[in-house]
């Protein structure tokens, strides 16, 4: 059996998802006609806006449906291409707002701030950031693709005027986000050739993974269902915590924290072992190390904290996580461990 604790990379498809996307997945209905078929799939996409919207407390004329978030490493790389101010974070991985502002510079254009860390789950000052930044006049975006679906989200509350969203890192479909806009913030187009999404992305909307995004909105509003599921994952990571063997310490902020993510790190031994070892136990899970992605460096958050990205594991819950899953992680990552330091020892 296998136990699967990887939800912040991406979450299994929900059995609402499913159901909402399939009577689209064969249909050859394009919502910019106006024939019958059309009007249908338009229907559909406007119907999952509204949910959306009414999941993240944005007006519905305010999500742009976009193919996923900007998370972490694509914020990184657009932003690198301009003049740009980094601001590092502390052992917890918290931004300080008072240094990030004493950053912003007359001729700043945007402010971006993740929601909760995608690595340590360490909830950052949102609120605060986003009314100085309205406060002088600057444009402020969250990234919130680890946070949408797992926290309470009021974008009209919030006060930003950009915030991203990913649906499968909560249980919908891959491939489909949605990027809120503020009421009245003109934005150039991020793809040219079409008038999809009010001219501001361009290309024939998926209108299958809408509706199953917007399939998974509508739970996720059900009331006591949200709070609901951060109550259980918060529960199931801080067992996690809670029943670490010996050498192994939690990383960012055990407290003040996204429920569903808990980051690891293992002393004196490298992150990739641990993992195949887990895998080997049936258990899937993450981690920070140069070796378990595409790329080629080190989490640059875990290095900004002043720990070890390559004795980094994430361990992060969902929708469909079971106390089984946890008691799995729990009996086998000491054995995992103890194996591993011993072939160390003996080399």
């Amino acid at each position: 059996m296998r136990h699967y604790l990887d939800h912040a990379s991406t979450s299994p498809a929900r059995p609402e998802a499913v159901e909402a996307m399939l009577p689209w997945l064969g249909g050859p209905a394009d919502p910019g006609r106006v024939h019958t078929e059309g009007r249908l799939a338009r229907a559909a996409v406007e119907e999952a806006r509204e949910r959306v919207a009414g999941l993240l407390g944005a007006r519905a004329r305010e999500v742009v449906f976009t193919s996923g978030a900007i998370e972490h490493s694509a914020v990184r790389d657009a932003a690198a291409r301009f003049d740009v101010t980094w601001v590092g974070v502390d052992r917890l991985g918290r931004v300080d707002a008072h240094q990030l502002m004493e950053a912003v510079r007359p001729d700043t254009g945007l402010v971006n701030l993740q929601w909760g860390n995608h690595e340590v789950g360490t909830l950052q000052p949102v609120a605060e950031v986003v009314a100085d930044c309205r406060e002088r006049g600057v444009l402020v975006h969250v990234d919130a693709a680890q946070g949408a679906g797992h926290v309470p989200l009021d974008f009209a509350a919030l006060g930003a005027d950009l915030v991203s969203v990913s649906a499968h890192k909560f249980g919908g479909p891959q491939g489909v986000g949605a990027l809120l806009v503020r009421r009245g913030l003109r934005l150039r187009p991020l793809l040219v050739g079409g008038e999809q999404e009010r001219a501001r992305r361009a290309g024939m909307e998926n209108v299958a993974a809408i509706a199953g995004f917007g399939a998974v909105a509508s739970a996720l509003t059900q009331p006591g269902r949200l709070e609901a599921e951060a109550s259980a994952a918060r529960a199931q990571t801080a067992r996690v915590i809670a029943d670490l063997p010996g050498g192994v310490v939690a990383y960012g902020d055990t407290s003040v924290r996204l429920p569903h993510i808990v980051c690891l790190g293992v002393e004196g031994v490298e992150a990739e072992a641990v993992l195949l070892g887990l895998d080997q136990a049936g258990i899937a899970a993450h981690s920070g190390s140069a070796c378990s992605s595409e790329s080629l460096e080190p989490s640059p958050v875990l290095e900004a904290m002043g720990v070890d990205a390559e004795r980094s594991l994430r361990v992060s819950v969902g929708w469909s996580t079971s106390d089984d899953d946890i008691d799995a992680f729990l009996e086998a990552l000491p054995g995992v461990v103890s194996r591993l330091r011993a072939l160390g020892a003996a080399g």
